[in-house]
């Protein structure tokens, strides 16, 4: 089974590209890359076109992660028939997900670290500052979600 995941926040420069690119790490060194297609997107137009932000940039490359070339781009109402999966990094990213999706019929629509068990916001470090306590619950959710697919396919 093939699975397209879109991670999203507000300006796909910090959280989602974070999670995106965490999510490409997991499933290549789980060797399922092959298995998955997965993308970031923001809610808001603010950030189109930007590159990532150099805090997620210098995260990702402690862990020797490369997220060149990604640029910004915003969620559109096509991407919730394109993608299994809509995980947001926080609430008002699934409320503004929805709303460009005109709701959630099929369920698609998630918070990242729900699959970690619990419904709490990845706080966005535009505004903290905290690039680490981000990586932090990223990765959390990203092994949480890899996890549930991955049981999903037994």
């Amino acid at each position: 089974m093939s699975y397209k995941i879109l991670f999203v926040c507000h300006g796909n420069i910090c959280r989602s590209p974070m999670a995106e690119f965490v999510m490409k790490d997991m499933v290549k060194k789980a060797g399922v890359e092959g298995d998955f297609e997965i993308a970031s997107a923001a809610t808001s137009a603010e950030e189109i076109g930007n590159p990532v932000h150099p805090g997620t940039v210098r995260k990702l490359s402690e862990h020797c992660i490369n997220c060149a070339g990604k640029r910004a781009r915003r969620m559109t109402r096509g991407d919730y028939a394109a993608y299994d999966f809509l995980i947001g990094m926080d609430g008002a990213n699934i409320y503004n997900m929805k709303r460009i999706c005109g709701g959630d019929p099929e369920g698609k629509i998630r918070l990242l670290l729900s699959f970690a068990g619990h419904e709490s916001d990845i706080a966005d470090p535009w505004y903290t500052g905290d690039f680490d306590a981000t990586w932090r619950d990223v990765n959390e959710g990203c092994r949480g979600l890899l996890d549930f697919l991955t049981a999903e396919r037994r």
